[in-house]
């Protein structure tokens, strides 16, 4: 009999692995459940437990794509924990197809495959999904980063949920098994390293033999597209790295390979970046503003961070300040981004003072998105009828008041101005129209006859009846009409211009 160690340790696969278990016989999200407030999974504390998971998913071969579709990837592998990679390190999770398309130098359908695969796996929910309205901008998607149950069965993990009143998806981790912990511990040191494209073999026909391992694995720590020859970063690169962010080694990680004499003081956070001080989460939050906001596009970010400075400092997110401007209003047309960023700042932590009230006010302001994104929907839907209908509007100002005067008869005996014998003696008598005009609509109806076109004529039999359409064009040109549209609706006729 299998011990539970037996179960929960994985055979031997190549790539991303360690992560198999033979408890569960399949890991499958159907669309329904891919929301947040429907979701079995429990939301992750940060990108490194969230990392975890997706190396467990990766090894585990609880998921085949090609199980539920006929195209796309074949298995969740190594270019899935890439995109992965680059959700795990934005916050709030609201990543465009356009900036991960960039960032992993996929295609933009391979990158919409492997964000399909990460919820239906359970790792991705939806909070907000993306709309695309033609003639708007797009709106990209807002994730929650998620830890499937599968996760914490197969590895015992156990959780609590603090507040009765929370939605299950906010439970904590309290402990694990026994039996779990080396697997995690070795998921640990996988979370802890960086993932990335396989170096192509064209791009040096002699490597060195630990870079040609490190190739074959995909594995590596560098962040630049330079092969380095172990993951400690030690090599030499051409590349300035003054501009990008700079990850500490392996070493100085709490969960790395090599051991601290003091592991208690490690001052490392748990996704692999040392914690900001009060000066690096104001500018982490201007740098946010800017790429939220349009109307601060372009604006300085140290003078952002000094004009949110007390936001910053009191744990305001980007998204608890644009549900305080949406609380606040925007203007229409902006001059100065900081100055006005300045005013609707003020008084912000006085009366958002605790995170309750903060929590409903960008409920509040996400009710509000989605109430403006239907009402987008409905104007398009209502447009696209109005403009692409197949009834016109006729050109000669004489039809036109006889239409009119039509529709005003029907709506007058709808809405019970008068009595139904009325309106049938009205409906019945002719208009009065002088001779030009009388010709004026001959000639027009006679010239959309020889076209094959009958519309004229047949609204107004329809409109007016029979006897007043041969009062106004003559009960030849009305016969011809009628007949030239009863032929029309047969298969063994076809009417064209020449």
């Amino acid at each position: 009999m299998a011990t539970p160690a037996d179960v929960l340790m994985p055979a031997s696969r190549p790539a991303v692995d360690d992560g198999a278990v033979d408890v569960l016989s399949e890991l499958y999200v159907p669309e329904a459940r891919q929301w947040l407030s429907s979701s079995t999974g429990r939301i992750a504390p940060e990108g490194y437990s969230w990392m975890q998971a997706v190396h467990w998913v990766a090894g585990s071969g609880l998921y085949e794509p090609r199980r539920y579709r006929s195209h796309g990837p074949r298995r969740f592998g190594v270019t899935t924990v890439r995109v992965a990679q680059e959700l795990a390190e934005l916050f709030p999770c609201r990543p465009g197809i356009d900036y991960l398309v960039r960032r992993t130098g996929l295609s933009e359908r391979s990158v919409e495959y492997h964000l399909g695969m990460l919820r239906e796996t359970g790792l991705l929910a939806y909070v907000v999904r993306g709309t695309r309205v033609s003639g708007e901008t797009a709106q990209a998607s807002e994730f929650a980063r998620m830890i499937p149950e599968a996760f914490d069965v197969a590895l015992g993990i156990r959780t609590v949920l603090r507040d009765e009143d929370a939605p299950a998806y906010t439970r904590a981790m309290t402990g694990i098994a026994e039996a779990g912990r080396e697997l995690m511990a070795k998921l640990a040191k996988k979370a802890a390293r960086k993932v990335r494209k396989p170096r192509s073999t064209q791009a040096s026909k002699t490597p060195a033999k630990g870079c040609r391992k490190a190739a074959e694995r995909g594995v590596v720590t560098a962040v630049s597209d330079e092969v380095r020859c172990t993951p400690m970063q030690v090599g030499s690169s051409s590349v300035s790295t003054a501009g990008t962010t700079s990850f500490p080694p392996e070493s100085k990680l709490a969960s790395g390979g090599s051991k601290s004499p003091i592991p208690n003081q490690s001052k490392a956070k748990p996704g692999g970046r040392r914690k900001l001080n009060a000066v690096g989460r104001r500018f982490q939050l201007a740098r946010e503003l800017t790429q939220e906001l349009d109307w601060l596009r372009g604006c300085s970010v140290p003078r952002i961070a000094w004009v949110a400075r007390h936001v910053a400092d009191a744990g305001w997110t980007v998204t608890d300040v644009r549900a305080w401007l949406h609380f606040r209003g925007e203007a229409a047309r902006v001059r100065r981004g900081s100055g006005l960023l300045a005013v609707l700042l003020s008084n912000a932590v006085t009366v958002l003072d605790t995170p309750e009230k903060r929590a409903a006010a960008v409920e509040q302001w996400r009710g509000a998105q989605e109430a403006a994104r239907r009402h987008r929907i409905q104007q398009v839907r209502a447009r696209t009828e109005r403009f692409e209908g197949d009834w016109e509007a006729p050109a000669s100002r004489a039809v036109q008041r006889e239409v009119e005067a039509a529709f005003a008869q029907v709506s007058e005996v709808a809405s019970g101005g008068r009595r139904k014998d009325h309106a049938a003696d009205d409906q019945a008598a002719p208009l009065e129209l002088s001779e030009q005009e009388r010709d004026d609509l001959r000639a027009t109806a006679w010239g959309q006859l020889m076209r094959g076109e009958t519309d004229l004529i047949t609204g107004t039999v329809n409109v007016m009846g029979p006897e007043a359409a041969a009062h106004i064009y003559g009960a030849d040109l009305v016969r011809r009409a009628r007949q030239l549209a009863s032929a029309a609706r047969s298969s063994l006729m076809t009417i064209t211009h020449r």
